[in-house]
């Protein structure tokens, strides 16, 4: 188990689940949750978003396809004593949702374009083919479950002009939030906002 850092808080990281990094923390440093606000953490991992909300006072729901990150996410909700604030569902992005809608949306989506994956927490990065396979499956169901505002991450590598075209024949508004460099791509947050 690996232990990470955010503002001083600090994580637990199980082997099974993907390991926060850059992306993560940008989209952390960027995202606004109000008091009371329904947020849906989409992919959560080991639960940073998940528990970052719910400090924020979000009343947070937390879906993930890897069976290990509900104990994970368990584990750091109770670190930060939020846990009642927590809801997890196991699935596929939007599917242990079907028919709710979230004042908030978060998603850090596996971009990276990745032909084969033999590595066993490879569907945590990889992106497909293309870096959009998610990416692509998310943005057409957004407008079904977004009340107010989706705040997620992409990557250089995954053709961002893509991404902006669909949220517009959407009807979505977005807003680049920040960007980071990294040697060999470029991420950044967006706010999709209806």
């Amino acid at each position: 188990m690996d232990v990470i850092y955010y503002n001083g808080r600090r994580f637990y990281v199980f082997e099974e689940v993907y390991k926060p990094a850059e992306d993560t923390f940008l989209l952390a440093d960027n995202m606004v949750i109000r008091p009371s606000e329904k947020v849906l953490d989409l992919g959560t991992g080991c639960g940073i978003l998940a528990v970052l909300s719910a400090l924020m006072g979000g009343e947070v729901t937390a879906t993930d396809v890897n069976p290990f990150a509900e104990r994970n996410l368990r584990m750091n909700s109770e670190l930060h004593s939020v846990a009642d604030r927590i809801i997890f569902k196991l699935g596929d992005l939007f599917e242990p949702v079907k028919g709710e809608k979230f004042d908030v949306i978060l998603f850090n989506p596996p971009y990276l374009p990745v032909k084969e994956d033999n590595i066993p927490l490879g569907m945590a990065w990889s992106g497909g083919s293309s870096g959009r396979t998610l990416l692509d499956r998310f943005l057409s169901d957004l407008d079904r479950y977004l009340l107010r505002r989706a705040y997620m991450v992409q990557s250089s590598l995954s053709k961002p002009e893509e991404t902006y075209r669909i949220i517009e024949e959407s009807g979505l508004e977005y807003v680049v939030l920040d960007r980071a460099s990294f040697f060999y791509e470029k991420i950044e947050v967006l706010e999709i906002r209806v």
